[in-house]
């Protein structure tokens, strides 16, 4: 839905960062943002849903789609979540994709094409990692970029960047205002997404147990919100609340003995994970949070159709039949 009685100039673009894990996706665009909106681990395919970042340059409105990984698996869930990457370059102004620059270059851009799997739009090449190479300015990326037009003829135009430092992130935003077309904002100011605050909650959280845990639990967790309670305005009595919002959570794990370690000694693991996601949930909502999690083992959950779907991952053209009844779960309260 557009706003009403904008200004005449006003201008509006959509564009989706595509890319492969890892690429540095999410980074760039939190570092555009200005906050840490979309979550960000050194573990692939972090991302699951494809979203959007709204970012306003002027009069300009720049809707970043933040898309999962694009990448080759089997499995239920890596199906579906390359299904939203695909998705989320659909009906966009323009493609970034994105390539990490200490990988072979050519490579990436041959394994993209073959799993996109279909046509893409106008795109951009967008070289990532600048940082982490010495000289990155004296690399042949023009002739790199002629010779990965034959195989997306779709490319446009490239740059190369570091999100981490900013080399040359301020070029690309600077190129896309010039790209942006005259069009109504499509956002109120201050909306910086078309998900909910509930979303990034579990978001949150999940990047906390991939923070803390790191290489102790597998790819195999999942959070969904058991119950919310948004409490910004007043009690029963008519007084204000202190509390924003009470919410109790759920982190899925596929075994017994993922759900001892999510738990950790003396339940010390679960407190650390909710006390850190709480702090970050507090920033986004602006008051207090009450935040209770439970740990709950959801055997195979990553081909349960009813946990897929809630976490927001709907089937995919190539899904197989999978099971829709949840568990009857085991959990511990933190």
């Amino acid at each position: 839905m557009l706003i009403e009685h904008q200004h005449p100039k006003n201008k509006s673009i959509t564009v989706a960062v595509v890319g492969a894990p890892n690429v540095g996706k999410s980074t760039l665009i939190n570092s555009l943002m200005g906050t840490d909106l979309s979550i960000v681990s050194d573990r692939p395919q972090t991302t699951r849903n494809n979203f959007h970042c709204v970012v306003n340059v002027d009069r300009t409105e720049i809707i970043f789609v933040d898309t999962p990984g694009l990448h080759r698996s089997g499995h239920e869930i890596n199906k579906r979540m390359n299904q939203q990457a695909r998705e989320g370059a659909e009906s966009v102004d323009l493609n970034l994709l994105l390539i990490d620059l200490t990988g072979e270059v050519l490579k990436q851009i041959v394994e993209f094409a073959d799993l996109f799997q279909g046509e893409l739009g106008k795109t951009w090449l967008v070289f990532t990692k600048s940082d982490l190479l010495p000289r990155a300015d004296e690399l042949p990326l023009t002739m790199v970029f002629e010779k990965a037009k034959t195989i997306i003829p779709a490319l446009e135009r490239f740059f190369y960047i570091s999100a981490t430092d900013g080399t040359n992130v301020n070029e690309v935003v600077g190129a896309l205002c010039d790209e942006a077309p005259s069009a109504p904002h499509r956002y109120e100011e201050g909306e910086i997404s078309n998900k909910s605050e509930r979303f990034f909650v579990t978001e949150f959280i999940r990047e906390q147990a991939f923070q803390l845990l790191k290489e102790e639990l597998p790819y195999e967790v999942a959070v969904t919100i058991d119950e919310y309670k948004d409490l910004r305005g007043q009690d029963e009595s008519g007084r204000k609340s202190k509390m924003s919002s009470m919410i109790s959570a759920s982190i899925h794990v596929n075994r017994p003995s993922q759900r001892a370690i999510v738990i950790g000694s003396g339940g010390s693991m679960i407190k650390t994970i909710g006390t850190r996601a709480r702090q970050k949930i507090e920033a986004m909502v602006g008051g207090q949070v009450h935040l209770n999690l439970h740990v709950k083992v959801t055997p195979k959950w990553f081909k349960n159709n009813f946990i897929l779907e809630e976490i927001g991952l709907p089937r995919a053209q190539d899904s197989a039949r999978v099971w829709r009844q949840p568990s009857q779960n085991s959990e511990a309260r933190s």
